[in-house]
């Protein structure tokens, strides 16, 4: 089946699972088969929405919460489940990357309905598998499946981010243009957005798998501490990212001091030999009775011979002390 037409409908999609890989496809308002494992995806921004969450028997603190427009991760765990509400890289087309989509999780033992508003490739991906009939046996393995393509397409972002890092690394003599500098801080910016959600959502999975019992079995309880330490050593590298981006910065920052520095130089030595030569033409150049050699004809050449001496006696000063 399709994915439903959403700006009609908030119900994108729902599964009885088989156990085998696939499952069969649940039209909105169906039920479903009666002891089987169920998983529903729906979007929250539809009106409507709230009042299904509701139908299903759902708590009304659960419910508000997945719902709310602007979450951050964590987790949530009651006597009947648990609500774990997770980002993911933004992988839609035209959008960046950093904008990271929300996904909000409510775990049952024979049910899992997951709350999206934007489109989250991880989760396609896992309708996707079951589809084709290799995907979870059950919804244990649904969520332990998203929150694994979650965490690889956090790892291919970070890689992507010390790949670019290396990149300017490479090439920071060469980059001290404001187009190269306004790269570098729109990719610490990114850094620093990816970050702020990451360092929660560990805390978050770390607390699904504390209180997993009745939901997760302990294999699937396993899982998600192995994701749970996926995304501390993803924070742990965005870390060193962001320190490295900061010593291109720096280095950026001197390059560009001792360009500043070598131009400043460069006229000082100028202003320095034209000094006492601009004294003499202004000397001479004044428009009062008096001045000597005014009736002379080799007198120019005599003032002239005089600033040549001036201005070669300065550039061997100079070259003395080795200014230059």
């Amino acid at each position: 089946m399709q994915e439903q037409n959403i700006k009609d409908n908030f119900y994108i999609f729902g599964y009885a699972l088989d156990g085998k890989g696939g499952g069969q496809s649940i039209p909105s308002g169906d039920p479903g088969a009666p002891g089987a494992q169920h998983w529903y995806h729906i979007d929250y921004s539809f009106s409507n929405a709230e009042q299904w969450l509701h139908d299903t028997g759902l708590e009304k603190r659960i419910i508000e919460a997945m719902v709310r427009s602007d979450t951050r991760p964590r987790a949530l765990v009651t006597e009947r489940g648990a609500l774990i509400m997770l980002r993911g890289i933004n992988r839609n087309p035209g959008a960046e990357p950093d904008d990271m989509v929300s996904l909000r999780i409510w775990i049952e033992k024979d049910r899992v309905i997951t709350v999206r508003q934007r489109r989250l490739m991880a989760v396609q991906a896992v309708r996707e598998e079951l589809v084709l009939g290799a995907g979870p046996h059950g919804t244990q393995e649904v969520v332990t499946r998203v929150v694994e393509l979650l965490a690889d397409r956090i790892a291919e972002f970070v890689d992507e981010l010390e790949d670019r890092v290396d990149e300017f690394e490479g090439a920071v003599q060469g980059s001290t243009n404001l187009e190269s500098r306004a790269e570098v801080s729109a990719l610490r910016r990114q850094v620093a957005s990816v970050r702020r959600y990451l360092a929660p959502q560990r805390d978050a999975l770390e607390a699904l798998y504390r209180n997993s019992a009745g939901m997760l079995d302990s294999r699937h309880a396993f899982e998600i501490r192995e994701m749970s330490d996926r995304i501390t050593r993803y924070v742990e590298d965005l870390d060193l990212v962001r320190e490295r981006i900061l010593v291109v910065q720096e280095e950026m920052s001197n390059a560009i001091a001792q360009q500043q520095n070598a131009r400043t130089y460069v006229l000082s030595l100028v202003a320095a030999l034209f000094l006492p030569i601009t004294f003499i033409t202004g000397i001479f150049g004044m428009n009062v009775a008096g001045l000597p050699g005014t009736e002379e004809s080799v007198a120019f050449w005599w003032v002239a011979g005089v600033m040549t001496i001036i201005s070669v006696g300065i550039l061997l000063a100079f070259r003395f002390k080795r200014w230059f």
